[in-house]
């Protein structure tokens, strides 16, 4: 029996966007498989105790740390989360969220959902991007092993920090039931696009194509709000679109999944992804897809997607007008998208997963 602990000290409820998702359908996809191994989930101050599924194998360890502070997690992380590993007696530390403490006292395996801070520096503040690159860098060398989420994303790791491959192990995202579940019998015209309010998100142009293309509907952005939301507000209001495009802002989950059902079709314009989530979920829900032809995105959709060039308004434009109006590519897409999504479920996530820590410990 293995003793593993979880480092959930950088999860913000609401606040990380996909990367909360991905832990909680990952430990309770894990608590549905593993009734043999004990995990201890070390938690900050903002998040509760539903994050931990209710099963003796699994133990809620709150800490006295708040997660929005990030200079006092990543402090908390680095020196009290290791007299914690070594208190728990834990063989091996999973951490989720790309960082790792340097003196763990058991062997780090460390899951890198991508490589933005690399590939795209431009999108983070100058003061946040020497942290990211050195924690990320001591993750990365310190780790026993990696966790990569697509082979997109290992493919940057390899690059990026010139690792072996055979330390990196990929694990796809999962997709719930329940989008494979929804009543679709009654869409309404409009477009959805899930997405946090980023720059890399690419939803300026995402805007602007909407904007010039044959506009009988509606866009809807559904998203926490990031750095790009305010010139995004602002966009919308100078292009006059404010009637036909609407920000949710971050919703509940079934208020979220009621969107996916009634949706007409589904959008992602980003310009860089380790893996695309949303994009799974819409395939799975039977929603024709178009969106960015990038490496992550082409690898979750394979031929069940339309694609455009990101950087091209009129290559959005042109794929938004056919994806709304095109009956027969609509129906094939739904067909393709429903099978392809198939091959994303959080069960094999997390089987594959437990195979990764259990090799470390």
């Amino acid at each position: 029996m293995a003793r593993i602990g979880v480092n959930a000290l950088y999860l913000i409820p609401g606040g990380v966007g996909g990367t909360e998702v991905y832990l909680r359908r990952l430990l309770a996809a894990l608590a549905s498989i593993d009734r043999e191994h004990e995990y201890f989930v070390f938690t900050n101050r903002e998040t509760e105790a539903d994050l931990v599924p209710r099963q003796e194998n699994f133990h809620w360890k709150p800490q006295a740390v708040r997660a929005r502070f990030r200079p006092a997690r990543i402090v908390w992380e680095q020196t009290v989360l290791p007299v914690e590993a070594r208190r728990y007696r834990l063989d091996v530390l999973f951490n989720p969220g790309f960082t790792s403490p340097l003196l763990a006292p058991c062997p780090c395996v460390t899951v890198f959902h991508d490589l933005q801070h690399y590939r795209h520096p431009e999108y983070f503040r100058w003061f946040d991007l020497p942290f990211w690159k050195l924690l990320l860098w001591v993750s990365a060398r310190r780790s026993r092993r990696l966790i990569a989420v697509s082979d997109a994303t290992r493919a940057d790791l390899v690059s990026v920090y010139r690792l072996s491959p055979e330390r990196i192990s990929v694990v796809n995202h999962g997709v719930d039931p329940e989008f494979f579940a929804l009543d679709r019998s009654r869409t309404e015209p409009f477009v959805l696009c899930v997405s946090t309010l980023h720059p890399h998100k690419n939803l300026d142009r995402l805007v602007r194509a909407h904007a010039r293309a044959k506009r009988d509907w509606c866009l809807t952005i559904v998203g926490m709000r990031g750095f790009f939301a305010k010139q995004l507000e602002q966009l919308i209001a100078d292009l006059g679109v404010a009637d036909s495009v609407r920000l949710t802002g971050w919703i509940p989950r079934d208020e979220l999944l009621q969107l996916y059902a009634q949706s007409r079709a589904f959008v992602f314009p980003s310009t860089f992804e380790g893996f695309g989530m949303p994009v799974a979920e819409a395939l799975a829900a039977g929603i024709p897809v178009t969106c960015s032809d990038i490496p992550a995105l082409r690898e979750v959709a394979g031929d069940a997607a339309l694609f455009f060039d990101p950087l091209n308004e009129e290559s959005i434009a042109g794929a938004l007008d056919r994806i709304f109006s095109d009956e027969q590519l609509r129906a094939t897409l739904t067909d393709a998208g429903s099978e392809r999504a198939r091959l994303f479920s959080w069960r094999r996530a997390a089987f594959e997963t437990l195979i990764a820590v259990l090799a470390t410990a």
